[in-house]
Parts: C-alpha cells; structure tokens; sequence
C-alpha cells in the first residue's frame, strides 16, 4: 500500500539488542535469537529479516486462524475458550482488585511496592490474594498516572488472560504504575455505544482517583481508545496524558489499500471476507462512519502524545498509517511504527521473540519518567 510520503515511519527489524533484558524482568523462552531472510509477500521480489521465533509463531498464528472446517467461527470458537479458561494466578509481588460497576467489572493490578526486584513469573504457585468489592484506592498519595487498558476482540470478544499478563507488563514497565482494565459490554448482546460508554465511566472514575490517566488498547481496545478521547475532548473533559494503540481498528467500513493489498499476507485475518472486521456487530444499527465508532473519519486536533505500532503484514495496517496522518496534519505530536513482516496483535508475544520484546522497549521509552 501506498504510505504518506511526509509522514515518520519506522521500519523495525527488532535485532536483539534492541530490547536489553534488563528492562523486562519477565523470562523469555530458551529459543535461540537466530534471524532468517524469507520472502515478504509472494512473488514480490524482496525479502524480509525477520527472527526465527516471530517467524514461527506467525506461521502458528495463521494455523490456528485457519483450522479447516472453522471458516467464519474462528471468532465465535476463540470467545467460547475464553469463557472457559483456567482462572488466572496474580504472579506474587503483585495484587489485583475486582470492582464491579453497574453494566463492566474493572480489575487492577497493583506491583507491591515493598517487593524485591525479581523476575515474574505467570505461573506462580502461590498466587496473589484478590480483593472484589472494595473501591480502587490509590497507593500512598495519587502522584503518578494510572494506565487504562482497553482490551481488543473486535468489540465481540471479552477481557481474559493474556490482558492480565499484559497488565502486570505495563506495570514492570513503567517501574510499578497501577493498571486498570475494564471487561466493556460487547456485541452482539450490546452493540454501539455500550463499550464507549463503558470507557467513559471508567475514566472519569480513574480522573477522581488518581492525576492524570494513560490509554492504552490493541485492535479494537485502540480504535477504542482514539474514540473515547474525542469524546472526552468533545464534552469538554480532561484528556489522557498520553494514548497507545497496537494494531488500531479505526476504520469499521473496511476502506483502506491494506484490506485488499494484504488480503493473502495477513495470517489472522487474511484469505476471507466473512470476518469481523467486514461484518462487525458492534455497529447495530449506526453508521459505521461515526467517528466515536470509526475514529479515522473523526477530528484529531488536540490529542495528547500518541505511539501507535502496526505491523506490516496486517489487513488493517491502513487504519494506523491513515489515522497517524490526520493526527500529525492535525499538529498532533504521534509517533507510528511498522513492524515489519509482523502480525496483528504480535505485542501479545510480549518478550518471547525479539520483535515483540522491541515493541515493549518502545512503548517503555515512551512511557519514560512517569
């Protein structure tokens, strides 16, 4: 696809001194940092360096993608093991609070600030105590930002697992900020604005609690992220202090050069039309060009700082490559980076194959001081 040619792009080859180990406490897998040349796209003439553990976890992800028999149930298959996994065990060191609001729960996960420095582990044996009920307070005094993940699945897929990890990864990250999460309403059972408004009340909650607050979401946790800051800004509300997206659905009519350009490549959602992000029930009845649902067809002006990653071989690179032009058009101070010959969504590999542990260091960088 065709890139703005005035706009800062990154191509990133994530070598493996690009994310020094002692800025990610947690372990990585014993799998040798070998880098291998393969071709980009077929028939297309170059080739991409890409490591050999993201090179097999891409070629996993398209298997698991693509089961035969499953088609378009892939999704519907995905939210089914999720309702079913294993209860996850706060690694030690760390707690998690369970607060139930009137229509979403949130959960915080809070780094113990008398803990020695040592290396997490997700499956601890003694797992964290949890706390359901009591209302979040923050520790000591209020002087450092929150972080408010809103979680990805195509507005149908629910808060599980890996965002949890993935919260007890901001926090090592940013040397022990709170993480909040919120599990939204989803679709089909509540299409649009139920998710937004559910992102709405859970940052104003945070705004009473604690300074300033930090977006981040991945897919359509960061087209929803984008969508609730114009929100904020258009009723005249304090805005985030700085927004993350990861793979950012922001465009749910599915017009950019990338949905057709990357349509063979793209191993999560490629060689089908019949997915999500071609039919999303999220939309109901609303026109999907509304910027508080499709923030890529909203007004910029006025963001905080934002970091978006996309990787290179994703059908909605486009959504992150358009929405990061009218920002900077619209005197945003973003910053977008494609990974290349990377997937949607492959910062949930959080530091097991070096591309991804680059895609963390980044976002630590640029979380740098709070």
């Amino acid at each position: 696809m065709k890139i703005p040619e005035n706009l800062t792009l990154h191509h990133l080859s994530a070598q493996k001194e690009t994310a020094p180990a002692h800025h990610l406490s947690i372990p990585k897998l014993s799998i040798p940092d070998l880098h291998v040349s393969v071709p980009a796209k077929p028939d297309s003439g170059r080739h991409e360096t890409i490591s050999r553990r993201a090179r097999n976890v891409r070629a996993l992800v398209r298997i698991v993608n693509h089961l035969p028999g499953l088609g378009s149930h892939v999704t519907e298959v995905r939210r089914f093991l999720q309702d079913y996994e294993k209860p996850w065990k706060c690694p030690r060191g760390f707690s998690r609070e369970v607060l139930q609001r009137e229509n979403y729960t949130m959960e915080i996960v809070r780094r113990d600030s008398s803990r020695k420095k040592r290396a997490v582990r997700f499956s601890d044996r003694k797992a964290a105590p949890v706390r359901e009920g009591a209302p979040f307070q923050p520790v000591v005094s209020a002087q450092r930002p929150v972080i408010l993940q809103l979680h990805g699945g195509g507005y149908y897929g629910k808060f599980h697992n890996v965002y949890r990890r993935m919260a007890v990864f901001y926090s090592e990250l940013t040397n022990g900020l709170d993480v909040v999460s919120i599990d939204y309403r989803v679709a089909p059972e509540h299409p649009f604005p139920a998710a937004l408004e559910d992102a709405v009340d859970a940052y104003l909650y945070l705004c009473e609690r604690y300074p300033a607050v930090i977006l981040t979401g991945d897919s359509a946790g960061g087209g929803l992220s984008l969508a609730l800051t114009m929100k904020l800004r258009d009723d005249g509300h304090k805005l985030p202090l700085k927004i993350i997206t990861m793979s950012a659905w922001t465009d749910l009519t599915a017009s950019g050069a990338s949905y057709d350009d990357n349509f063979m490549t793209d191993p999560v959602f490629g060689g089908s039309r019949d997915s999500l992000i071609y039919n999303s029930p999220y939309v109901g009845d609303s026109d999907p060009e509304n910027p508080y649902i499709s923030p890529l067809f909203g007004d910029f002006s006025g963001f905080p700082p934002v970091l978006m990653q996309v990787g290179e071989m994703e059908m909605v690179l486009s959504d992150t490559t358009a929405a990061a032009e009218k920002m900077r058009l619209a005197g945003v101070d973003v910053t977008m980076h494609m990974y290349e010959g990377m997937f949607h969504d492959f910062q949930m590999g959080l530091n097991t194959f070096p591309e991804s542990a680059a895609a963390w260091e980044e976002i630590r960088e640029f979380l740098e001081g709070y």
